[in-house]
């Protein structure tokens, strides 16, 4: 069998696992816009699109949910 036209593969201690805290703090920083290059081509290699789609979009949910609610209590609260 001829390995020519195969990448080569990374040893298991190169390679980096995504977890469920590394993606909320990627989906975070890219939110506000500061994902630095290693990371995203960490989340890019080793991690899995549903889940960072899954956290962002709860993410967003979370954020959207607490300005409402800032919203609505400032103006109930407002003489």
């Amino acid at each position: 069998m001829s390995t020519h036209n195969q990448p080569p593969e990374e040893p298991a201690s190169q390679k980096q696992e995504v977890t469920f805290l590394t993606i909320l703090g990627s989906v975070f920083s890219s939110f506000i816009g500061v994902q630095s290059n290693a990371n995203r081509k960490r989340d890019f290699e080793s991690g899995k699109f549903w889940h960072f789609f899954v956290a962002g979009l709860v993410f967003v949910a979370v954020f959207v949910t607490s300005i409402w609610v800032a919203v609505r209590y400032l103006i109930a609260t407002s003489p």
